[in-house]
């Protein structure tokens, strides 16, 4: 969870740069989109070094948040200031693969970032269970497997960019750290928002995450699982609509409006496919999934439940995902898009996730269902303002 608000800020101001980018890349300026690169570089690494240096101060405190057990409160600490150390490589590494994206260069990071996910693999079996001449750390080798995946990464990436010279973002020191304030105030007028709203999302999640930790460890243990898988289908909905902004985005660029509201028609169409598919394949995974954890059978079935409402419920999520990133951001409109999301998730997904679990003591899974009126609503919101063609914006 710490990780993730910590991501969250960093998405935000990636994606205010990555609305310019796309649309220099579609004008083809690479001198400006190198300033942009090499302003996300600098921002990341000053907000990686405000995350570890909270963590590292306050550790102890950020895990008594979701925990009040002495020995988690003791193991999650001592992973959260091992693991905070790789904060700075992995803003900078989300840096040059997020942009990598806008400009049509994924290939090879997609292949450095699988690799850095099977190193972080292998490392976990090796450093947490210490198989052979690898030491048994425990909770801190699952730390240490991380951290150093994350700097395999980053290393990667570098070297990648360095080699090939066709790369956009292959520049000497001087071109990517640019004194263009006029730039950087308007990109930062655009991220803001974002950074506002990712952030709100992120610690919105958190809190409703804490709120059902309420009813017990059973709860607590439920939702991580159903939320990790989730995620494993969420992110080909994820990586959909990062790609169709990129084509909107460089489209609304050009001026050209029309062909920009056509990408987006159609990226809708494909989305409803895909998020049709996802709901049948998480409730297809129930029984998978519960089998691979050693839970009680109170705590299994109370899973299988979960996940059934957690695969309806993702329908307005993803949808306004969908709207909300691929489409709405890729024209500028990030206040818009921040206003509803943090209405959305601070205050209507929040109050309901309280007030199920507090009030009306409801069971996890009608919690979850009840909860989900705040993504109705953010979905309502998105398809009215995608409807009104307010958001086609050319921004450069």
């Amino acid at each position: 969870q710490v990780f993730g608000i910590f991501i969250s800020v960093c998405f935000g101001f990636y994606s205010g740069t990555a609305v310019f980018v796309a649309q220099y890349y579609g004008v083809k300026d690479i001198k400006s989109i190198r300033k942009l690169i090499g302003f996300d570089i600098a921002l990341g690494a000053l907000i990686g070094l405000a995350f570890l240096s909270i963590a590292q101060l306050k550790a102890e405190s950020i895990i008594h948040i979701f925990a009040k057990d002495e020995m988690v409160i003791a193991y999650g600490s001592k992973y959260l200031r091992i693991v905070s150390l790789s904060y700075i490589l992995m803003a900078i590494s989300f840096a040059l693969s997020y942009n990598s994206r806008v400009v049509a260069r994924m290939k090879v990071p997609t292949i450095i970032n699988a690799s850095a996910m099977m190193v972080n693999i292998v490392l976990n079996y090796l450093l947490i269970y210490g198989v052979g001449a690898f030491p048994r750390l425990g909770v801190s080798g699952a730390a240490f497997a991380t951290l150093i995946a994350r700097g395999f990464e980053l290393l990667a990436l570098v070297i990648y960019i360095a080699s090939d010279k066709t790369h956009p973002f292959h520049a000497a020191f001087k071109e990517l750290f640019v004194k263009d304030f006029g730039l950087y105030n308007r990109v930062v007028k655009t991220g803001l928002p974002v950074v506002f709203s990712e952030s709100g999302w992120s610690i919105g999640l958190t809190l409703v995450f804490a709120t059902y930790g309420i009813i017990g460890p059973s709860a607590l243990a439920v939702i991580q699982v159903a939320s990790l898988t989730s995620m494993i289908f969420q992110s080909v909905i994820f990586g959909f609509g990062n790609g169709a902004s990129v084509a909107i985005g460089e489209t609304l660029g050009i001026g050209k409006f029309e062909l920009a509201k056509l990408y987006a028609n159609k990226t809708i169409k494909i989305a409803l496919v895909m998020i049709a598919c996802m709901v049948a394949g998480i409730i297809l995974m129930i029984k998978p999934i519960s089998a691979i954890y050693n839970f009680s059978p109170e705590t299994t079935d109370l899973l299988g439940k979960v996940l059934v409402v957690f695969a309806f419920t993702l329908i307005p999520r993803m949808l306004s995902y969908i709207f909300q990133c691929g489409i709405l951001r890729a024209g500028g409109d990030t206040l818009f898009c921040m206003v509803i999301e943090l209405t959305s998730n601070l205050v209507i997904e929040l109050a309901m996730a309280y007030t199920a679990v507090v009030f009306l003591k409801w069971p996890l899974q009608m919690c979850i269902a009840l909860a989900s009126l705040g993504n109705i609503f953010k979905m309502s919101a998105f398809i009215f303002r995608y409807k009104s063609g307010k958001w086609q914006k050319k921004v450069i």
